[in-house]
């Protein structure tokens, strides 16, 4: 009983041991940020060298709370305050670490088909009842258009409050750094839904007909005889097994990738970035924050989540959705860490491949927001009568972009082709797309963990871990 009490004791002073260790290390940077600054500016007569040192010595703080801590989400943080001074200190070699961010994510894309495939297949088939598997979809859709269509609103609100795109000077024509995008028809847009190869599907990385596929066979699976049927069940249960065990491995590489994708951005752009675009740049995370707070939130509030486990479940695959600018890599943590607080593995499996083509809240925001970004860039008056309309084509040409960087750049010249809008502004927007699309992309993999709660808590199957 004394060992027993002992280590409770131990236990509870390394905890609050390592929390003031967190708010010296936090407390260490934001004055050698503060002194960088001042420096910068002029008040302070401080060599870089000496301003670089301070500020390493600043982080080595933070890099003994990671040690004593030694869970991947700290690390992960760690690695990018570490990603952001390497960036800093040397933009010229940190342009060579993008390729380690590259190989990450080519690893973690490798398992996006199969383990959709795995999981629908067994959400689907593996059902008892098929008619919940349509109930679910049909709650599923629901829920999803209403949340990613008040996101839309939300960004049309933001950017005409601050105008953010008015009196913006433009820069000479780069367009060779983007290739032009054709006008997308209605036409094209439900064929883009359909496969018509599923190994041409997989090769091109269509999340959305990737699900179509997976959905229809696990339809198809769920129809045949009990003896037909288990082999299959068993092989797609297995199959999600191994690829979540293969996520486990590849998530060993994650504090590198992250901390190099961070130097990368940084030495690429630098923090200068911030100051010429910050009132684009505050309008979209002010505009998430708000989606964040004021819809989100009270859903979670309402279906009753336990809103701390919930936090503590999803900062790995958001801090790895954040670094990465991808949802598609957050997935397979997210779905595990869905299943860890209470929400059933047929629930998870069925509604976050859902959610990843069509509840993109952070990128329907992003994408009314940056639209009439644009226009304002370019001095167009849109009407409001055509804002909605912008509204409503987002609506079906956002769906299935989720799983790679930047697709929502595509997106953005399609609608503007669309509405005739001009391309020339979003070259200022390419600037900084690295930084608004970690914002979205984190308010993405938010929105379709707290999706799964939400059907599983409406079919009433959610059973909270303790």
């Amino acid at each position: 009983m004394a060992n027993k009490e002992q280590n409770i004791v131990s236990f509870l002073y390394c905890s609050v041991n390592s929390k003031w260790i967190l708010w010296g290390s936090l407390a260490t940077i934001a004055i050698a940020g503060l002194i960088s600054y001042l420096a910068i500016s002029g008040w302070l007569s401080l060599s870089e060298p000496t301003l670089a040192a301070l500020r390493w010595l600043a982080i080595s703080t933070l890099v003994y709370y990671g040690f004593l801590k030694r869970n991947l989400t700290t690390t992960i943080l760690v690695s990018m305050v570490i990603g952001v001074e390497v960036g800093l200190d040397f933009p010229e070699f940190s342009q060579n670490l993008k390729v380690v961010s590259q190989i990450f994510l080519r690893l973690i894309k490798s398992i996006i088909a199969p383990l959709l495939f795995g999981t629908l297949v067994y959400g689907i088939a593996g059902h008892s009842n098929i008619k919940q598997v349509g109930r679910m979809g049909w709650k599923s859709i629901l829920y999803f258009e209403i949340v990613t269509t008040i996101a839309l609103f939300i960004g049309l609100i933001a950017i005409n409050i601050t105008k953010a795109g008015v009196g913006i000077q433009l820069p000479p024509n780069t367009s060779s750094e983007i290739l032009p995008a054709n006008k997308q028809t209605i036409t094209d847009v439900i064929l883009h839904i359909f496969p018509e190869n599923i190994a041409k599907s997989i090769y091109d990385g269509a999340v959305l007909e990737i699900v179509v596929f997976s959905i229809l066979f696990g339809v198809a699976t769920a129809m045949i005889s009990e003896n037909h049927r288990r082999p299959i069940i068993l092989f797609v249960e297995s199959l999600s097994e191994v690829m979540f065990k293969f996520t486990s491995l590849i998530m060993y590489l994650a504090p590198l990738a992250v901390g190099c994708a961070i130097a990368y951005t940084v030495g690429h752009m630098g923090l200068g970035i911030l100051v010429n675009l910050i009132k684009l740049l505050l309008t979209l995370y002010a505009a998430l924050l708000f989606f964040l707070v004021a819809v989100l939130f009270p859903v979670a509030l309402l279906i009753k989540l336990p809103i701390k486990k919930f936090l503590h479940a999803i900062a790995e695959p958001v801090s790895i959705a954040f670094a990465t600018t991808s949802s598609e890599s957050a997935l397979p943590k997210a779905m595990k860490a869905m299943e860890h607080i209470g929400v059933p593995r047929k629930i998870v499996a069925f509604v976050m491949p859902m959610g990843y083509s069509f509840n993109l809240d952070g990128t329907t925001l992003y994408l009314a927001l940056a639209s009439v970004f644009v226009a304002q860039a370019a001095g167009i008056e849109l009407t409001i009568g055509t804002q909605v309309a912008m509204v409503f084509t987002l609506m079906l040409t956002s769906k299935g972009v989720a799983g790679v960087p930047r697709a929502s750049l595509v997106i953005l010249l399609g609608t503007l082709a669309s509405f005739g809008l001009p391309i020339e502004p979003v070259f200022i927007i390419l600037g900084i797309d690295e930084l608004m699309d970690m914002a979205r992309t984190s308010v993405n993999v938010i929105g379709n963990c707290l999706a799964t709660v939400v059907i599983a808590k409406w079919e009433g199957e959610f059973h909270e871990t303790t």
